[in-house]
């Protein structure tokens, strides 16, 4: 029953989307031509691949149908270093190939640097990294080996309130901005950011700040509409489209010329699949749970308020091998394999 109910679930999407996607059949044969890497679909499916774990983004995508995935994460190898690696690993896996497997699909392996582990660590590059060039060069040599057109800023824990690299990361991300369009190369900038139900993170804000006052264009920002750690009760699709309302309003703050669909276009959503992490530390509360019926009420409602982004942590864990349990490698609650990308890949177009 449930995997009847998924490939129906995806056609209810999938229907709509084409039915409205027909009207906009001429406009798109009028549309320039792109040269070289192919710029991103406005509204995109791209859940994250984890790179500390085993795995090809490539046969991932053939399995589950995202050929779209954040590369989680970029990161350098110690502090002070201004070389990142997949997950700060110098002899590592580079996954250049599995990039190239994906594009060849229409696909792409997107650049994440960051993560929470880097800013606890002081592995982040802007963080790491005193040399503004230096960290726009990562970023530049990163779009280049991957053949990406968005960067995603995944930016956590104490990098939310280092200053220098705040600053450090937003000129960096101009400078890159600027060498992409004397390129003629596409590239969306992505700042992922923590959130409560009702407002984004306050230091996170003050970071999109920093980077309207350095004149850094910021394309997207995308919300994770998980670990909430408030040991409240929490309908999980209904927090995530509470979040993204109340980004909306920021957005409007920092951005206040433009209108409210081009503000939603600037939003993204990335829910945690399954169990988050609230309860695997011993948190006695009600458990903050992502269901398939969750990600097949936020994709249609996501595909109607036309956001940009919308993503999972992570791809790794669509499958239903460890109920009950908080772990790296499955949601822990019952599923089908590869169902949440199933339902949520249907929002790419």
């Amino acid at each position: 029953m449930r995997n009847l109910s998924t490939f129906r679930r995806c056609g209810v999407i999938a229907a709509a989307v084409l039915a409205a996607s027909s009207t906009l059949a001429g406009a798109a044969e009028a549309t320039t031509a792109h040269y070289g890497p192919a710029p991103i679909p406005p509204h995109v499916f791209a859940p994250y691949f984890q790179a500390y774990l085993p795995g090809d983004p490539a046969e991932m995508a053939a399995q589950s149908g995202a050929r779209f995935q954040n590369l989680a994460f970029l990161e350098t190898d110690k502090p002070g270093s201004c070389q990142v690696y997949p997950n700060g690993v110098a002899n590592g896996p580079d996954y250049a190939d599995a990039a190239a497997k994906l594009r060849a699909t229409g696909g792409q392996l997107i650049p994440s640097f960051g993560g929470a582990w880097a800013g606890d660590n002081g592995i982040e590059i802007a963080d790491s990294c005193a040399d503004v060039h230096a960290i726009a060069l990562a970023y530049e040599q990163a779009l280049v080996r991957y053949g990406a057109t968005q960067l995603d800023m995944d930016i956590e824990d104490n990098s939310l309130t280092n200053a220098v690299g705040i600053d450090r990361r937003n000129k960096a991300l101009l400078e890159t901005e600027r060498w992409a369009a004397a390129q003629g190369r596409p590239l969306k900038v992505v700042y992922t950011i923590g959130t409560g139900p009702t407002a984004p993170n306050g230091d996170a804000v003050k970071m999109l700040q920093n980077a309207v006052a350095n004149g850094t264009r910021v394309d997207v920002v995308n919300v994770m509409t998980f670990d909430y750690y408030d040991d409240k009760q929490h309908e999980m699709a209904a927090d995530a489209k509470s979040a993204a309302a109340a980004l909306v309003t920021t957005l409007h703050g920092l951005w206040p010329d433009r209108t409210p669909s081009q503000l939603w276009a600037m939003v993204g959503i990335t829910a945690m699949i399954g169990l988050d992490d609230y309860g695997s530390g011993g948190e006695a509360g009600p458990v903050e749970e992502f269901t398939p019926d969750d990600a097949f009420t936020l994709t249609f409602w996501a595909w109607q308020h036309g956001i940009a982004l919308l993503s999972f942590w992570g791809l790794n864990r669509d499958n239903g091998t460890c109920v009950g349990r908080h772990t790296d490698g499955c949601s822990g609650i019952e599923q089908l394999p590869w169902e949440f990308s199933k339902i949520m890949g249907t929002f790419t177009r």
